[in-house]
């Protein structure tokens, strides 16, 4: 992860910062999800209780490259500004930026549950009342999923500054549980 590139939305009177985002984010996930390769994660460097603004990139320039001659945000040219790929600058650290999967309705996951087979209607009437629904104060981004269609939240921990670098495998997402993003 040598290299980085920026990429904004902008300002725009007729759709809010967050419906950008969720279609700029729509179309990387698409974008990587055609290479298959898990070597680009991404962060969002100006997050708080939103994402932000700001899609940050991450990788090798090859890899960089390569993604950005599939001309993936074409469609969004009026709506976002790029950065150049640039070469990462002094780092502060190392974050993994993961999903964070919030199971905010214990009846909807039951009846997932009894549906899919996993448990029987007696069981899951059983569970029930000892489930609690959970919270969560992470930015998330509405998107949709390519295998199932389904719209749902995707909440993002950036996760504690670390000493040193973890490498592995990024989902169609951008997004790892233990590989590591450089943060400057």
């Amino acid at each position: 992860m040598d290299h980085y590139q920026d990429i904004r939305v902008l300002p725009d009177p007729e759709f809010p910062e967050e419906v950008l985002m969720a279609a700029l984010f729509a179309k990387l996930h698409r974008a990587l999800g055609a290479r298959g390769k898990g070597d680009i994660g991404i962060s969002f460097p100006d997050h708080h209780l939103k994402p932000g603004a700001r899609l940050r990139l991450h990788g090798l320039q090859a890899a960089l490259a390569e993604l950005e001659a599939t001309r993936w945000r074409a469609s969004l040219q009026d709506y976002c500004l790029s950065s150049p790929i640039t070469p990462v600058p002094q780092v502060q650290g190392w974050r993994v930026v993961s999903r964070v999967q919030v199971k905010s309705s214990p009846a909807r996951l039951m009846r997932r549950s009894v549906r899919k087979g996993w448990l029987t209607e007696e069981q899951a009437q059983q569970r029930l009342p000892h489930l609690q629904e959970q919270h969560t104060s992470l930015p998330w981004l509405n998107v949709k999923s390519l295998s199932g269609g389904q719209q749902f939240r995707l909440f993002i921990r950036h996760g504690e500054l670390l000493p040193a670098p973890v490498s592995g495998t990024f989902s169609s997402y951008g997004l790892s549980a233990q590989a590591t993003v450089p943060w400057f």
